[in-house]
């Protein structure tokens, strides 16, 4: 059975259903100790910081800036669009998917 999970956002129920799906152990282990919705939403504001960190020092490196924005709005959205896939990608390899 799931547990309730309170205040958690997309990237901590993501991580939460890898584990509810793969590693019961852990939850049940958590859960007995009283620190599972703690764990989820640590889990969930780091995978937060690292995207958005991600998001702003590609935009940065590859010059998708305000400028473009003004210049070409549609190329500016493509770029971003890439840039969120991408780090949403890694996000998900290196923190979610662990």
């Amino acid at each position: 059975m799931k547990t309730e999970l309170k205040n958690i956002g997309a990237w901590g129920r993501m991580h939460y259903d890898f584990l509810y799906r793969n590693n019961r152990t852990v939850i049940n282990a958590m859960r007995l100790k009283g620190t599972l919705n703690d764990y989820i939403m640590g889990i969930d504001k780091d995978a937060e910081n690292m995207f958005n960190l991600i998001v702003k020092q590609t935009a940065e490196i590859e010059g998708v800036t305000e400028q473009l924005k003004a210049a070409d709005q549609m190329e500016w959205i493509r770029c971003m669009n890439s840039i969120k896939s991408r780090a949403r990608e890694f996000v998900l390899k290196e923190l979610i998917y662990q």
